[in-house]
């Protein structure tokens, strides 16, 4: 399956804000963006004011790359939204929050989606009792998300019980520590739903 392969850090310069790709490392002063909080590239410090369609353009790559998508699914993602009633911009960001592997991450159990899509693949996460190793399988309301018995003493879920409670875990969610257990409340609605994107700037990219 294709997938970026680049360096992170610089696709949070390009964004010229953090994505928080890393974990721990973004929240560091070696944090390249604090460094040189410019876009890469031989141009990067000189780049000309952006017009109407680059900065719908350019959210909708950050928004992309925050959740580690590439265009094609991103796409299929939009048009879904789309079909959808209700807010098309809204309907996108609560697809992309019912993914496995962000659900993985957001409750704590890994320190980058990138981590939880690994460990998704790697099959440690169990869904309802049975084991999925697809990444962007959706969770629906009710659903019960949780590591597998067997993986259980692995550093990663070490560490997620001893930090329980550093990371705020969205309302939509319940985690149980000592059970490293996702409990889905709910589907989020917008206001439970903390990235920072701009999702009209993405509806009027694609409406063209």
């Amino acid at each position: 399956m294709a997938r970026y392969t680049g360096a992170d850090c610089k696709l949070c310069r390009r964004e010229k804000t953090k994505l928080f790709l890393k974990g721990t490392k973004c929240e560091s002063p070696k944090c390249p963006i604090e460094i040189r909080p410019y876009p890469p590239g031989e141009h990067g410090r000189g780049r000309p004011k952006e017009s109407e369609y680059q900065l719908q353009l350019r959210e909708k790559q950050k928004t992309r790359r925050i959740y580690g998508i590439l265009e094609r699914q991103f796409r299929n993602y939009y048009e879904e939204a789309n079909r959808r009633t209700g807010k098309t911009g809204e309907n996108l960001l609560q697809i992309l929050e019912s993914r496995l592997d962000n659900v993985v991450f957001r409750a704590g159990l890994a320190v980058s989606r990138d981590a939880a899509r690994q460990q998704v693949r790697h099959g440690h996460i169990l869904v309802n009792g049975k084991k999925v190793d697809i990444p962007s399988y959706r969770v629906r309301e009710h659903d019960i998300v949780e590591v597998r018995e067997k993986s259980r003493n692995l550093m990663p879920y070490e560490v997620a019980r001893a930090t329980a409670g550093d990371r705020t875990v969205p309302a939509w969610l319940g985690f149980v520590p000592d059970k490293l257990r996702v409990l889905v409340h709910q589907l989020p609605v917008r206001q439970q739903i903390d990235t920072q994107v701009q999702e009209q700037l993405i509806v009027e990219l694609y409406s063209k």
